[in-house]
Parts: structure tokens; C-alpha cells; sequence
């Protein structure tokens, strides 16, 4: 024979209760009425209050949402840019070393040249082909 202890203890809280607001109230029932409902619509309003706060939050927690997405979209756009710039200079780089090596080439044929014209000459001298 389980029966639940749910409406005894519900009884037991609504006396006590009303038992609180007659106290409170000097014996007065009208009073105790007026200082139930007032307590009843503060509760009500802290209770809105709350929800509109959670509301605000959300519209917050929304708000950082788009926050980190702007800057995923700016982090992935700095990225490319990083990319793109390293593409560049590894690009100028490469040139740079073209041309560098091309003119180095140059003054070595240059070097040789005018040290096998400078050998004829020498050569010359003791008697060597011209």
C-alpha cells in the first residue's frame, strides 16, 4: 500500500506558508492576502527579469558567435594574403637569383676572355702562338 506523500507535503507547505503571511500580517487576513500577492508579483517580476536576462545572454552569446566567425573569416583572409605574399616573394627571389647568376655568368666569361687574352700576350713574349 504505497500511496504518495506528495499532497501531504503540499498541504503541509501551503499552511505553513499561509501561517507566515498571517503572522507577518498581525492576524489580519486582509493584510496577509495584500502581502501575498505583493510577494507573488515581485516573484513574478524577478522571475521575468531573469528570463529577459537569459534572453540578453543568448542575444550575447549570439553576438560572440558572429564575433569568432568575422574573425575566422578575417584569420582565413590573412592567411590567403600570407600566402599570397610568400607566393610573391618566393617568386622575386627566384628572379632575383636568375638574374644574379646570369650576370655573374657574364663576368666570369668576361674574367676567362681577358685572361686568355692576357695568357696570349704573356705567351708572346717567350716565343707562344699569338
Amino acid at each position: 500500500m504505497s500511496k504518495s506523500r506528495m499532497p501531504m507535503y503540499l498541504g503541509l507547505a501551503a499552511a505553513g506558508a499561509g501561517g507566515y503571511y498571517l503572522y507577518s500580517a498581525g492576524g489580519d487576513p486582509k493584510r496577509a492576502t495584500r502581502k501575498f500577492e505583493d510577494d507573488a508579483s515581485r516573484a513574478g517580476s524577478k522571475i521575468k527579469g531573469e528570463s529577459n536576462k537569459a534572453l540578453g545572454a543568448e542575444k550575447v552569446g549570439a553576438n560572440i558567435d558572429e564575433a569568432a566567425e568575422k574573425a575566422k573569416r578575417a584569420d582565413d583572409r590573412t592567411a590567403q594574403l600570407a600566402k599570397e605574399g610568400t607566393e610573391k616573394f618566393d617568386q622575386v627571389r627566384h628572379d632575383t637569383a636568375k638574374d644574379v647568376n646570369q650576370k655573374i655568368d657574364a663576368f666570369d666569361k668576361t674574367v676567362e676572355q681577358k685572361a686568355a687574352e692576357a695568357k696570349s700576350g704573356v705567351s708572346s713574349w717567350f716565343g707562344g702562338k699569338k
